[in-house]
């Protein structure tokens, strides 16, 4: 009866956000509370330390997951904003597409993504390079495909990979994986992984759909702005990865020096994700604001401005944090590790598979990767030699496969490429599908070595 709960729920999930069309925080919810009922857990529990109830697992869940993940978002939110309106991103982009040269310019893109993806989402890097993708795409008379392509493979990849990012950040939690050495992993999957769907599917598919810049939002994008001075090159590079470094330093320092000594205290201190952002947070305020002519108010309206567009995802990361809590409190997480125990399938391929199921019904990575976590982690936990980090990248891979019409992203680039649907199938879906499934194979060799 268990297994079969867990089926319904996942079943009523994706009804209600893909035929009710409920939002999905709403959808994680109700799906929770049904979860709970049918598994016979208590609506409120005397007391919630040994019996929890429903409303109990609800309030937990959502508050374990938000208490750490909100800080993370909300100062890497700031930290992309600053990038963005300093000119930092553009100065990246300009700097390596001059040393790659007009013929590899489409490299260029894939590397410029990757790096300025790091502290910005997925729509914010696409809205933020589009323009300097049409810039190009004008001037050297190459396809629009050919460029966008390595783009938003660069940005996808860190997006689905990559801590700092929300939702893997949210996964190393529920894993209780170690963040440094995600990031180090995703870095190791996620450049090849880009490069594959980004550079070299981009250019062959680009020579089979060649499309100009859409007349309208290119004229609005292309248009010559107010000439500004940009920040330097490695000031801006330096400014992103202030909390990679320090995160990949906690993780050395946990390998290489005394739990008890006073080294050891301070970089695990400097490398918490909540510090290390802070820190490069503060830092560009300094580097891309105040030593470059901005105000104290306008950088008080930067910080202000960028917060409100991180509601929606913080509410469906919080309703995913809550549904895993309900998962576990049912004993239905426990049933789920006995079974696959038994069945001896890795976590690994379980992660991948569940969420890319998921991905494919739902549209939203998000939802995906966050339900895929809650429920494999308690197979993780009961099977001995899991390697957490990779088990991370494998939800976070599986979460990208197969976007198509149910994903707003699909809407986004069909738009803005001012491409047919047939032809978003064959860019955007596909090279989805390709980082999805070479994600998952680099890290299915990786899990031999590590």
């Amino acid at each position: 009866m268990l297994l079969l709960i867990v089926l319904a729920a996942i079943v009523a999930l994706l009804l209600l956000i893909t035929w009710a069309k409920l939002n999905p925080f709403v959808a994680l919810i109700i799906t929770a509370i049904g979860v709970g009922l049918a598994t016979g857990m208590p609506l409120i529990s005397p007391d919630p330390t040994k019996v929890p109830g429903i409303i109990d697992s609800l309030k937990a869940g959502m508050g374990n997951t938000l208490g750490f993940l909100a800080i993370v978002l909300a100062l890497g939110t700031m930290l992309g904003k600053m990038m963005a309106e300093s000119g930092g991103a553009e100065r990246i982009a300009q700097t390596l597409i001059a040393r790659f040269g007009q013929k590899n310019v489409h490299w260029a893109m894939m590397f410029v993504a990757f790096i300025v993806g790091i502290p910005v989402f997925f729509q914010v890097g696409f809205v933020l390079l589009v323009p300097l993708v049409f810039t190009i795409a004008r001037q050297t008379g190459v396809s629009l495909v050919t460029i966008g392509v390595p783009l938003v493979a660069g940005l996808s990849v860190v997006h689905g990979l990559v801590p700092p990012h929300p939702a893997a950040m949210a996964a190393v939690g529920i894993f209780k994986a170690d963040v440094g050495l995600t990031i180090l992993y995703s870095i190791i999957v996620g450049l090849p992984t880009a490069i594959l769907a980004g550079p070299l599917y981009g250019k062959w598919i680009g020579k089979r759909i060649h499309k100009e810049i859409p007349k309208e939002i290119g004229e609005q994008l292309t248009e010559h702005k107010e000439a500004k001075e940009l920040p330097g090159f490695f000031n801006t590079v330096f400014t992103v990865l202030v909390p990679v470094i320090l995160m990949l330093a906690a993780s050395i320092a946990e390998l290489s020096l005394a739990k008890d000594s006073a080294a050891f205290k301070v970089f695990k201190f400097l490398g918490d994700p909540v510090v290390a952002l802070l820190i490069a947070t503060v830092y560009s305020f300094f580097s891309l604001g105040f030593f470059r002519g901005l105000n104290r108010d306008t950088v008080l309206k930067f910080t202000n401005d960028c917060l409100a567009p991180t509601a929606t995802i913080l509410l469906v990361i919080g309703a995913g944090g809550a549904f895993n809590k309900v998962l576990l409190d049912s004993g239905i997480g426990q049933y789920i590790a006995e079974l696959a125990q038994q069945s001896h399938v890795s976590p690994i391929v379980l992660g991948w598979g569940i969420a890319a199921m998921i991905r494919v019904a739902t549209g939203s990575a998000t939802v995906s990767m966050m339900t895929a976590a809650g429920i494999v982690s308690p197979i993780a936990a009961a099977m001995p030699g899991t390697n957490l980090e990779l088990l991370v990248l494998a939800t976070g891979a599986g979460s990208l496969i197969l976007s198509h019409v149910n994903d707003s992203g699909f809407w986004m680039i069909k738009e803005y490429f001012g491409m047919t649907v047939k032809e978003t199938l064959l860019t955007w879906t596909a090279l989805e599908t390709i980082i999805s499934v070479a994600a998952f194979i680099f890290i299915l060799v990786l899990n031999v070595f590590v």
